[in-house]
């Protein structure tokens, strides 16, 4: 879009909260497909929906919970038997380190 009404600061802002890290060449793209999106919001604002019901699905479907059963839980030698590599009670594994 050429006369986009989005600034390069908006996009830097709005990528910033998204967590992306946008090049400097994807910023100017990034931009004009923003544009484009937010284009299509102004068709959808000319549409009539005076007389449509807000409404958060339309399937008809709704939550359907199980009563909840209390059943007894396994041994702790029961649910380790099944393990060859137990140290302290309690299952041996190699460490696993993620970073976050």
């Amino acid at each position: 879009m050429k006369n986009s009404k989005i600034t390069i600061d908006q996009v830097k802002h709005i990528t910033k909260l998204a967590k992306l890290d946008l090049k400097p060449t994807e910023i100017e793209k990034f931009r004009s497909q923003l544009a484009e999106i937010l284009e299509y919001f102004k068709i959808l604002d000319q549409v009539d929906t005076d007389k449509v019901e807000p409404t958060s699905q339309v399937t008809g479907l709704s939550n359907v919970y199980d009563n909840d059963i209390e059943l007894p839980s396994l041994s702790a030698a029961k649910t380790l038997s099944g393990s060859k590599q137990i140290q302290n009670g309690m299952f041996k594994t190699k460490i696993v380190v993620t970073k976050i």
